[in-house]
């Protein structure tokens, strides 16, 4: 009897283990869903920022540009759908193998139980129980007959009580398999239409590139424009952050020549929390879709000709307002000549900037709070277009915002 519940509990523990991939399985699949949900939710935004743009003119750079970050996440979300796809099809395998694995267990257990009901049938009457006490040659060996007894019958109920576990799990694991295949159906369906719109958005971009290159002129001007604006905010934006650590490091005596800041006790608490939330920074703006991120990317039109962006533009609905990502000071207003203003707030020895703002709500050595709003960003009238332009800084170094906001 020992070896038999020895032989039940290892049984026990090789199912639990068995089945300890599909939790991990599981989690990833909701990782994977809000992904996608993400991505769908942001080809939505897409949408309607463009449809409202159609009312206004538009110019062929940013034409381009809104097509190509069309794809771009179209691209994405395909890949996510294919992902969750192939993972509920390793689901579906390993359910299918753990059926049959089951089947074979519960015709086992089936088995054993009728061996076990036609033994006890064989010696069930109470006589024979009574003969089996009565014949031993003393109370010990009776007292062991009888603990023999109870342990039979404990047994024979341990295995009633595993066949109807086993039953039930069997059933659990075939519903589970219906859903899942219902769900793999689902996401071929949804990623063949969303293939279908990717063609045809390519499609129109391959029109819109060729009708481009027949204006070469038109196109290389207004990209040039687009590119010393850049750099001009951008020198703007370093040079104020160059001022601001020279500022504070003359008010605590230190070199004004310094690349970093001089920071009081008070400075280092606010910039060791801003980097203890790397990753975790709230958005520059309450709703919206990043449209161009950091670092080097090609033209779209001449691949060839390369541009480097120092920070991340979100795209927005009119009227949005921006707001700081975390607590700290407004260091400075700025406002470039010819384009619009910006904010930059410090967080010690980090530097948060916010560009391309209509209007300003805040002043400069203002304290503000996470999710504090600091100005109404632009309405570009030519584009129809409401972007955001957010730079993060730390000392003079630029930093890649996408490593420190949320999800971005």
């Amino acid at each position: 009897m020992v070896t038999r519940r020895i032989e039940h509990l290892l049984l026990m523990m090789v199912l639990v283990l068995s089945f300890s991939p599909m939790y991990g399985q599981s989690d990833e699949q909701k990782e994977l869903e809000a992904k996608r949900a993400r991505l769908q939710e942001e080809i939505r935004q897409i949408n309607s920022m463009l449809s409202k743009q159609q009312k206004e003119r538009q110019n062929v750079v940013t034409e381009v540009e809104d097509l190509n970050q069309k794809i771009r996440v179209r691209q994405e979300l395909i890949r996510v759908t294919n992902r969750q796809a192939n993972l509920l099809n390793r689901q579906v395998n390993n359910n299918m193998k753990k059926i049959g694995d089951l089947r074979e267990e519960l015709e086992a257990l089936k088995e054993n139980y009728a061996e076990t009901v036609r033994q006890s049938y064989r010696s069930k009457s109470r006589q024979n129980r009574l003969m089996f006490l009565l014949s031993s040659q003393d109370f010990f060996q009776a007292y062991k007959r009888l603990q023999y007894m109870k342990q039979y019958a404990d047994y024979r109920k341990e295995q009633g009580e595993s066949i109807k576990e086993k039953t039930i799990e069997l059933q659990d694991l075939n519903k589970a398999l219906i859903v899942q295949r219902k769900e793999k159906e689902n996401l071929v369906a949804e990623n063949k239409k969303e293939q279908t719109a990717l063609e045809k958005e390519r499609r129109e971009q391959q029109t819109l590139i060729a009708s481009i290159r027949k204006k070469e002129s038109q196109y290389t001007s207004q990209i040039n424009k687009k590119q010393e604006e850049t750099r001009a905010i951008d020198r703007q934006i370093e040079r104020l952050i160059r001022e601001a650590i020279a500022e504070s490091n003359k008010k605590a005596g230190k070199s004004t020549s310094n690349v970093t800041f001089a920071l009081t006790p008070e400075a280092k608490v606010i910039a060791n929390n801003f980097a203890a939330n790397k990753g975790k920074l709230i958005w520059p703006v309450a709703k919206g879709v990043k449209s161009k991120g950091y670092g080097e990317y090609s033209d779209p039109v001449y691949p060839a000709v390369k541009n480097f962006n120092n920070g991340v533009i979100i795209a927005t609905d009119r009227g949005e307002k921006a707001r700081a990502v975390f607590n700290g000071e407004v260091s400075a207003i700025i406002a470039v000549p010819g384009a619009n203003k910006a904010v930059q707030v410090r967080h010690g020895n980090y530097i948060s900037t916010y560009y391309n703002l209509g209007r300003i709500y805040v002043k400069k050595g203002q304290k503000v709070s996470a999710k504090a709003e600091l100005g109404e960003i632009f309405t570009s009238p030519s584009s129809g277009k409401t972007e955001l332009k957010f730079f993060l800084y730390r000392d003079a170094n630029r930093l890649n915002p996408e490593d420190w906001i949320y999800r971005m």
